[in-house]
Parts: structure tokens; sequence; C-alpha cells
């Protein structure tokens, strides 16, 4: 466990956290006026290995060299020249600061962070932290990398958790949810949609699916696998055959024959670690489904709404008529801005036929598949 503490003063500015991975979705701006939850557990915090937020410098301003230094092989619109490495953690996890209500940024329904940390040490009054909680955007504070230190609290860590004790918890992620929004005539109102964390985790994993096709045509299995990828990967990749077969694979699922191509597995919340297979599937390209783990966990185990008493009990085999959550009336989305994300860091855009696909999709999102 460690306390991040003010470079300048030593000032404790958080409580006790321990480390786990990024989420897919740090990064995403979702909807229009949604109301987007805490990003990070509390009790926890990550390390964002990319800048984020300015100064900005334009695609065009980059020597080719200088962003492949930085571990990007494909174009963007602009990059951030902001510091690496900041440590991101739920708002209320944070003590002993300030906020600097002058740094509000451009927001609209809260603090978009884009004039800078808009925290300051209550102590010192140096600038430690950015925080986040603007409508479409996910609430967190980002502790600058160059303004706060780590201490160790408690001794060794404990171990991350095993796969098979994460298997365990099953805490899927449902694929559907109620989004709330800003603006209705009581206050607040709500919508269904699919989720936001599904969006990104599926912007993510269909950035590596396109690298791991080399140019073919992709099958995934049939279902809820193929409500989030197939669409998509038919209008990104060429028709024809042979197909490169896609399956879902992780622990306590059965080992995926010889014929498979692409395996879609899931990724440690705590470590960031990608599951490796064993076997004839270790031959196959490992695709991440990254956090939530939830979302993998959903797939694998295909589960259907099950309505339970709110109190009390029912006989056995009885169940509850309510009705089910409402569906999205829309065809599933992949998060435009973690796809490219993600892709642009991947070497095998800079394959001829990749490359092309990145630059005919309009740089906003507004592809019917984003």
């Amino acid at each position: 466990m460690f306390v991040f503490a003010c470079a300048r003063c030593d000032t404790a500015l958080t409580v006790p956290l321990s480390q786990v991975s990024l989420p897919a979705h740090a990064r995403q701006t979702y909807g229009n006026g949604a109301q987007l939850p805490v990003l990070m557990k509390s009790g926890t915090f990550a390390v964002d290995p990319d800048p984020w937020g300015g100064p900005w410098r334009m695609w065009d301003e980059i020597d080719p060299g200088e962003a492949e230094v930085r571990g990007i092989y494909g174009p963007v619109y602009a990059l951030s020249d902001s510091a690496p490495g900041a440590f991101v953690i739920a708002p209320g996890d944070v003590r002993g600061t300030r906020m600097i209500p002058e740094m509000r940024g451009g927001a609209c329904c809260g603090l978009d962070g884009a004039d800078g940390p808009n925290m300051a040490c209550e102590t010192c009054d140096l600038p430690v932290a950015t925080r986040i909680d603007d409508c479409s955007l996910w609430q967190a504070v980002r502790l600058s990398p160059d303004a706060v230190h780590r201490v160790l609290v408690e001794g060794v860590p404990p171990a991350p958790l095993s796969w098979a004790e994460l298997t365990e918890k099953g805490e899927s992620t449902p694929p559907f949810e109620p989004i709330s929004t800003w603006g209705g005539r009581l206050g607040t109102s709500h919508y269904w949609s699919w989720s936001p964390q599904w969006e990104a985790a599926a912007g993510h994993a269909l950035a590596h699916l396109l690298a791991a096709s080399a140019g073919r045509p992709v099958t995934v299995p049939k279902g809820l696998t193929a409500d989030v990828f197939q669409r998509a990967l038919d209008a990104l990749l060429p028709a024809g055959s042979p197909k490169r077969r896609a399956v879902l694979a992780g622990p306590g699922q059965p080992t995926p024959d010889t014929g498979v191509d692409i395996i879609l597995v899931p990724v440690h919340p705590q470590t960031g670690q990608t599951w490796t297979p064993a076997g004839a599937a270790a031959s196959a390209y490992p695709v991440p489904l990254p956090l939530p783990l939830g979302v993998w966990l959903w797939l694998v185990s295909a589960q259907p709404y099950l309505p339970v008493p709110a109190t009390g009990g029912l006989p056995h085999d009885v169940l509850r008529d309510d009705p089910l959550p409402p569906r999205p009336n829309y065809l599933f989305r992949a998060d435009w801005g973690t796809f490219q994300h993600t892709l642009v860091r991947l070497r095998a855009v800079r394959s001829p036929w990749l490359r092309t696909i990145l630059e005919n999709l309009p740089q906003d999102g507004t592809a019917d598949l984003f």
C-alpha cells in the first residue's frame, strides 16, 4: 500500500492505495451530457503511461521518428506534450488538497482539466493534481508525477489474485445499463444504452483483432460476441476466404482446438497481464479483452437475466415475472477514441493495408461502426 505525498512539503495527499491496471475506458468520452461514474475503485490507483492533456502538438509538427520513440506508429490529430506517468485515483481518496477555482477549464457541467492542474496542496499551495468530473467524462483525479511521490506505508503489498480466484468472484459486467444525463425537466434523467465499459473494451480489442487478421476476414463466435465484433470486422476487412477464426479462451475454459487462429483472452485487473494459453492454443494470436474483466466473464458465461426476489424467497424453480431490462434500440458500436488510441500504438499499423483502414475512417469517430 502507498500514500501519495506532496513533492515540496511531504504532506500526505491520499489515503493508502494499492496499484491496479489502468482501465481501458480511462480516456473515453461518452455520449452528450452523460453523467459517468468514478473511474477507479476506492483504495486503488493506476499509472497512465501516456501523456494526458495540454500542451498539444499537431501531427504535422512531429517527426515520425519522435512519434515512434513515444510508441506511436500511426497518424493522430494531435499529441499531448504533458508529462507521462500520472497516478489516477478516485476523487474520494484525496486528502489535504484544495481546489484552484480559476483553473476550471472549458467545463460544461463540471471540471474537464483543460487548463491543467486544478488542485493544490493545502499546506504549501503546490499544484499537485487535476480533477475531472465533467459530463461525458469518467470521474477521476490525476496526480501529477512531478508534483507527488509515493510513500510505502504497509510493508510488502499482497500478492495479486490468481486467475482462478478472479473468475470465482465472478464480477461480470452487464452489456447494457441505464445512463444518467443532465437536463431533464426534473433535473436528471436516464436512458438505456450499451455499457460504456463494453464499448471501450471492444474498441481496444477491435484494434488488436485487425492486427491479428493480417488483412484476412475474421469470424468470431455467434451470439453476443458477434453482436460486438462481427459487423465491424466485416466492414473493415475484405470478404472472401480462407477466414481466420477467433474464439474466446481463458481460465476455466476448454482448450481451443488446433484450427483456431486468434483467441480473445482476459486481462488481469491488478497486473495488467494478458492471460496466456498452453498447449495447441499457444500458437494462436492473443487479443486482450481489457478491463473490466467482467466483459470477458459475461461473454464466456452467456449469462441470461435471472430475476430474483427482492426479499424473502420463492419456491424452487419459480422466477419473478419482472420485465427484462430494456435493450438498446441501436446496434453495438465500439468506442472510437479507444480504438484509435490502441491502433496507432500497435506496430502492425505500419502495414499499408492497416494504415489505409485507419486513414479512410472519419477521424471524428462518425463512422457507423463507432
